[in-house]
C-alpha cells in the first residue's frame, strides 16, 4: 500500500515533467468556453483547416469568431487501447493548451492523436505540443 500511495502522490506532482513558462496570466484556466462541444464545432474544425503533422498528433486548427482559443481532443481507440493511456494523453493535451492558450487566441484547435503517443514519455509528448502551438500560431500571425 505504501508503494501505490507514493507513486500516487508523485503523479500529482506535475513539476517534475512539465515546462517552466513562468507565472501565467490569471486567465489561463481551461474553461467549458475554450473547448469544442458539439459534433457542430468539430466538423467546422475539420472542414478546410490548418493543419500541422508529426509521429506523435496530427493538430487542426480554424480562424474562429471569438477572442478565445478552444480546444477539441480526440484520441482513438484504434491508436491508444487502454483507457488509463487516452486519459494521460488528454490530460496532458490539455495542460499544454492551457498554457498556451494565450497565443492561440482566436483559433478553434482539434487535436488527433497517433499511433504509438502513449508510448512516449510525458516530456516528449509536451514538447511536441508545444511546436504544434508555436507553429499553428506564426502560421496564423501571417494570414
Amino acid at each position: 500500500m505504501a508503494v501505490w500511495c507514493s507513486r500516487r502522490a508523485g503523479l500529482k506532482d506535475a513539476s517534475a515533467w512539465l515546462p517552466d513558462l513562468g507565472p501565467l496570466p490569471h486567465t489561463a484556466r481551461f474553461s467549458r468556453n475554450a473547448r469544442l462541444l458539439t459534433a457542430a464545432d468539430f466538423k467546422r474544425v475539420f472542414q478546410n483547416p490548418l493543419k500541422t503533422s508529426d509521429p506523435l498528433f496530427t493538430v487542426l486548427a480554424r480562424p474562429n469568431d471569438r477572442d478565445v482559443a478552444r480546444l477539441g481532443v480526440a484520441i482513438s481507440k484504434k491508436n491508444v487501447r487502454m483507457a488509463v493511456d487516452r486519459n494521460r494523453v488528454k490530460r496532458l493535451v490539455r495542460e499544454s493548451f492551457r498554457q498556451r492558450q494565450h497565443i492561440l487566441a482566436g483559433l478553434d484547435l482539434a487535436v488527433l492523436g497517433r499511433r504509438g503517443v502513449a508510448d512516449r514519455p510525458n516530456r516528449i509528448i509536451l514538447e511536441s505540443l508545444r511546436g504544434h502551438w508555436d507553429r499553428l500560431a506564426r502560421r496564423c500571425k501571417k494570414s
